[in-house]
């Protein structure tokens, strides 16, 4: 641990600690109120306030995990490349995954804060950019293999040089997107967010004097970092693992894509190590070490929930993952879809810290998915070009002793908006014709997850268009823990405008033509179930009926309690107590066997139509290709084995 002297008094270092971070959300409300594009006014960014040497020294409040986690990694890739030239004024630019980064559209600004000529920190900005060029709308291209096809790569680049605007070197940047306009207004934007935090830092050092705040910066480093350790040092040692996996490799036959995590609690420090973990795969689901160390970071820092985050928290933890694998992925491997494996390591993360503080204990999430489509707007002349990019909330996984939250923005960055409707019909041709709680998407169990959402929208007057799917955990699916089942495959289904029925097109694809008319629809599945569902109070039961997150029919196979609807517009069900002893007592002798019945007896089941997708998972522990129903043997072998794991061995 970092030693320093003539310590601040308790009240000083309060005060600079939380105006540190102060400084940081004030960054944030200009960026909210400058920013051009929907993207990062629906809170896709973060900031950051870094010490001389580009350790973090706070976030803001809001800033999202992801981001917060891999921002010192840029700011120490801009000091390497222009440290000792730098000048007050100066705004550089950086988005690259492979010196720390997430992905190319997350683009951060880095201003070098002087009082007078020494240099005492820097402030730092992080914008999704709705489009940064590549193959696609939106530079999402699952089908990509290496960064080439992806988007624009921005090393450590001047933007702003002693204050004037570099015109030349931004229009080169915008001129290799699809919204130059925009993104010329987004730099402007985050170059005025990182003078508000330079403005702040300064004040400070008016008031307090340079000399305690740099002691500051050191110190809430130092607050953090020994919190922590003192925390992990009254934890056993111990070693825990698990695994969890990406749902294909587009490059190879069907088989999920493990990740591997060894976690290892000595003394005073944690290691994680991924060794098992498999290769990078042909798609753009892989992960620089940048972001996931960002995943590992966040998905620790979720059972540490009081204290700030900066690089303090960094210190006691070491990371070991294989060159080349998935979740260490080198230039120029394609790695902007990282966040598919970014979520499986936090989730992997909260099942095994979940074991070390069970009063904390969490299931599986739902999984990220991104929706992007772009082409030509025929009802705006003066910008044909749209650029339609959007996110929907899901449910978290069940707890101990609670159900998991509701409709809530994915793990990786709960400072996410949930986008409004009418701000994406006004600057896009759609129109959402649903957009409600999806009934039956919570995850079974004694506390059950939280639910997902159905949206359903339809493209207006378009031309040219084409749409992109970024999602997981069709295969995957959502899972429950301590005896809690899954949750439902995610996947998108369209169809065409005058056409009766619609097509499944699951959760990855990339450049599909769609058409004015063409109405397409999505879920969010809900959070894995804790607790064995046949333990869950009846009365909850009846209540997750009447407020319709669960069905009559699955209340009945799920949960084993029978519910006779008497009227469901003055809310009245009652529960048939003789029933559901009955019943449940036939579900604990049948579920063993349902859950080892022979994979290839449950796909024709399912094609029969005797069972559905929800009955194929929670029931049987099967994968299935949804649209047709035939079996994926290997993919079912991977998620028994996490089946039996995670719910069969705590059924009693």
């Amino acid at each position: 641990m970092t030693q320093t002297h003539d310590q601040l008094d308790p009240v000083t270092f309060e005060v600079l600690k939380n105006s540190f971070i102060t400084s940081v959300d004030q960054m944030a409300e200009q960026m909210l109120r400058t920013c051009y594009s929907f993207v990062i006014y629906n809170r896709d960014f973060s900031n950051g306030l870094r010490d001389a040497e580009g350790n973090s020294v706070a976030q803001g409040n809001q800033d999202i995990a992801v981001h917060v986690g891999t921002l010192h990694f840029t700011c120490k890739d801009v000091i390497r490349v222009f440290g000792g030239e730098m000048m007050p004024g100066d705004v550089y630019a950086i988005n690259d995954p492979y010196a720390g980064g997430t992905h190319f559209s997350d683009v951060r600004l880095v201003r070098p804060i002087f009082d007078d000529d020494t240099l005492i920190g820097f402030s730092q900005s992080n914008g999704h950019w709705s489009d940064l060029g590549g193959s696609v709308p939106g530079s999402f291209d699952v089908s990509a293999r290496d960064m080439f096809r992806e988007a624009v790569r921005i090393t450590p680049v001047r933007l702003f040089r002693a204050g004037e605007f570099c015109h030349d070197v931004a229009g080169m940047i915008a001129a290799n997107t699809r919204d130059p306009a925009s993104i010329i207004g987004d730099i402007h934007s985050q170059a005025q967010a990182t003078q508000v935090s330079e403005r702040e830092v300064l004040r400070l050092v008016r008031k307090y004097g340079r000399d305690q705040v740099l002691q500051g910066m050191r110190e809430v480093q130092d607050y953090v970092e020994r919190s922590v350790r003192q925390r992990i040092a009254a934890l056993p040692d111990g070693t825990w693992e698990t695994v969890d996996y990406i749902d294909r490799d587009p490059g190879q036959g069907e088989g999920m894509i493990p990740i591997h995590i060894r976690m290892t609690i000595a003394g005073d420090r944690i290691h994680y190590d991924f060794a098992g973990s498999h290769p990078t795969i042909a798609s753009i689901y892989n992960s620089a070490p940048g972001a996931t160390f960002s995943a590992v970071v966040a998905g620790m820092k979720t059972f540490f929930p009081d204290l700030p985050l900066n690089s303090g928290f960094y210190r006691m933890i070491d990371i070991s993952a294989p060159e080349g694998s998935v979740v260490s992925a080198q230039w120029p491997v394609a790695v902007t879809g990282f966040l598919m494996p970014f979520e499986k390591i936090m989730n992997a993360i909260f099942e095994m810290w979940s074991q070390i503080m069970p009063e904390r204990a969490i299931a599986c999430a739902f999984n990220l998915e991104y929706l992007l489509a772009g082409g030509r707007d025929l009802r705006s002349p003066d910008k044909p070009m749209f650029m339609f990019y959007e996110w929907l909330p899901g449910g978290w996984g069940g707890r101990n002793g609670k159900d998991g939250s509701d409709v809530t923005t994915a793990c990786f960055g709960t400072g996410l908006m949930s986008q409004p409707n009418e701000g994406n019909e006004r600057v896009n041709p759609t129109r959402t014709t649903e957009f409600q709680i999806l009934r039956d998407s919570p995850g079974p169990g004694k506390w059950r997850g939280g639910a997902g959402v159905q949206k359903t929208s339809i493209l207006l007057e378009s031309e040219s268009a084409v749409m992109s799917y970024i999602c997981d955990r069709e295969r995957a699916v959502v899972w429950g823990i301590e005896g809690g089942l899954p949750s439902m495959p995610h996947g998108l289904t369209i169809r065409r405008n005058g056409e009766t029925e619609a097509k499944w097109l699951g959760s990855v694809f990339s450049d599909y033509p769609v058409h004015t008319g063409d109405e397409f629809a999505r879920p969010t599945a809900g959070g894995g179930g804790f607790g064995d569902p046949l333990e869950r109070d009846v009365d909850k039961v009846r209540e997750d009926v009447i407020d319709e997150y669960v069905s009559v029919e699955r209340a009945a196979r799920d949960y084993g309690v029978v519910i006779t609807e008497i009227d469901p517009d003055l809310c009245e069900y009652e529960v048939d107590t003789a029933a559901t002893e009955k019943l449940r007592a036939e579900i604990r002798a049948a579920r063993l066997d349902w859950a080892r019945m022979d994979p290839q007896q449950v796909a024709d089941l399912y094609k029969s139509g005797e069972i559905d997708a929800l009955d194929a998972v929670r029931r049987y522990a099967v994968i299935l290709e949804w649209e047709t129903g035939d079996l994926l043997p290997k993919t079912t072998a991977q998620f028994r084995e996490t089946f039996e794991r995670r719910s069969v061995a705590h059924w009693t």
